[in-house]
């Protein structure tokens, strides 16, 4: 089997770098040489990896080296992650199919998509460095790429450039604590490997957790987020909020269920996170910034329950991938717009089916997912994360009550429906890998809350004018913030 994980690593690598050798043409030879077949492919074989590690009866790892090498862990929690990697991209290249993409893009996405795999199998703190590096690199690209879809005026793509580099800025400095962490660790217990967290200095363990909640966007340190995920490309935000952010939030998973003094650190993040990303949610008037927000909060609901974060993730990407392509084919960004002007009916109906699925909706995975959690909070949770689920279903109340018509003008791309329809049904599918959910205690709670997010939001939100502070997304206060976030990590990790 390790020989067989080790082609599955390069793959991606391989392809991403040698479609630039690949002759383009409109003869047949060519169309079977197609960069885009060829990424659709590599994808595919990561869907099968990870089906393979679901039959798997233990843990596949290996420990290639020594202290200094890299350690590799394959179980059940790196194949959901790897499952919403293969799910997300694949729909990312099918939407992006006769888009006139260039050879560039499909090889960042490629290489990208290698690089998350392989975060999801490390378990060494150097290999996971390097993932989450080349990672950054290959998303800056990727926001950076220049704009085809004819959305906005010039300066829109020297806007993008800007994020790009914002986002490069944050990463790299992240990563700068997360990399001090790590020789901190390797200085006390001579290894790299997650297990020699146990016991290491509680500056290193403060570090390297503020890395990984960097990346991750998780809390006030991952306020980066919203901006960077809203001005990118709609398929690029989709990738963002799909799989990028799970590379940092998988290795707070894999560590709060290795160390116990670290479970509940990962769960208070969680909690909070979850209250902070939906609270900005409520308020927000732009389409794209509360898609951007809401990950945020769902990436809180990964770490609030570490046990069943794998699931929840792949609900997640499936999900927030299929809501950032239905909201960049709507006319407008702006929910005050898109009251006056109807939508296209099949447009909306894409928009509640995976509503209705993060919001816990019986029938597709979103509701199996948050009841898994649901069970699995420590009673302390318990009231932030039901208060968070409302407050989901006041948020997505936005798109649910949007006016539609039939009958519209508006196309939308030719790679539209097939990425979409294949995220939907994997939610679909995704719903009977925990039929136990189907009890009525279950059923009726997640109703409820949603009845009743959809009053609040008809009776209180939608009348509301309210415009929470972004001082904090500005770029000279996220450094700052980092630093603050240190000082309370330090306290927590001594406590």
């Amino acid at each position: 089997m390790m020989l067989w994980t080790m082609l599955w690593i390069a793959l991606p690598f391989l392809v991403g770098f040698s479609i630039y050798l690949l002759p383009q043409s409109d003869r047949p030879w060519g169309r079977v040489l197609d960069h885009r077949m060829f990424a659709l492919v590599v994808t595919l074989v990561s869907m099968a990896y990870a089906m393979v590690l679901f039959g798997q009866p233990a843990p596949l790892s290996w420990h290639l080296l020594d202290n200094f090498g890299v350690t590799l862990v394959a179980d059940s929690l790196s194949a959901f992650f790897i499952l919403t990697n293969a799910l997300v991209t694949a729909a990312v290249i099918l939407y992006c199919w006769h888009s006139g993409k260039t050879t560039f893009f499909y090889t960042q996405a490629i290489v990208l998509h290698g690089s998350v795999n392989a975060a999801f199998i490390c378990a060494d703190l150097i290999s996971l460095y390097v993932a989450l590096e080349v990672i950054g690199i290959a998303t800056f690209l990727l926001i950076a790429y220049p704009r085809s879809d004819g959305q906005g005026p010039a300066s829109r793509g020297h806007r993008s450039l800007w994020v790009a580099l914002r986002y490069l800025f944050v990463s790299n400095t992240a990563m700068l604590f997360y990399l001090m962490g790590a020789a901190l660790v390797y200085q006390t217990r001579q290894s790299f490997a997650f297990e020699a967290l146990e016991g290491a200095p509680i500056e290193a363990l403060a570090l390297l957790l503020l890395g990984l909640l960097t990346k991750g966007g998780i809390f006030i340190s991952g306020l980066w987020l919203p901006l960077t995920h809203s001005e990118s490309e709609t398929p690029v935000s989709a990738l963002m909020s799909g799989v990028v952010v799970k590379a940092g939030v998988f290795p707070l998973v894999r560590l709060a269920l290795m160390l116990e003094d670290i479970d509940p650190i990962v769960r208070v993040f969680g909690a909070g996170t979850a209250l902070l990303g939906v609270a900005y949610a409520m308020f927000e008037k732009d389409t794209k910034r509360m898609l951007a927000f809401h990950t945020v909060s769902q990436m809180g609901f990964v770490l609030a329950a570490p046990e069943v974060g794998g699931f929840y993730a792949l609900t997640h990407g499936l999900v927030k991938a299929a809501l950032f392509l239905s909201a960049g084919a709507l006319p407008s960004r702006s929910f005050k717009t898109l009251h006056e002007q109807p939508i296209p009916t099949p447009i909306w109906i894409a928009l509640v089916i995976a509503s209705f699925s993060i919001s816990g909706f019986p029938l597709l995975s979103g509701f199996g997912a948050k009841v898994l959690t649901m069970k699995n909070l420590l009673p302390w949770q318990v009231i932030a994360m039901n208060v968070a689920a409302l407050g989901t279903a006041i948020s997505f109340a936005k798109f649910i009550f949007l006016p539609h018509a039939p009958a519209t003008t508006q196309a939308t791309k030719p790679g539209f429906w097939p990425a979409v329809l294949l995220l939907l049904a994997g939610l679909v599918v995704a719903n009977v890998a925990y039929y136990d959910a189907y009890s009525l205690a279950n059923i009726v709670k997640p109703l409820a809350i949603i009845a009743l997010g959809w009053l609040v939001y008809r009776l209180i939100i939608q009348r509301l004018v309210v415009k929470l502070p972004q001082v904090l997304e500005e770029f000279e206060h996220l450094i700052g913030v980092m630093s603050v976030m240190l000082m309370v990590l330090f306290g927590m990790v001594l406590a």
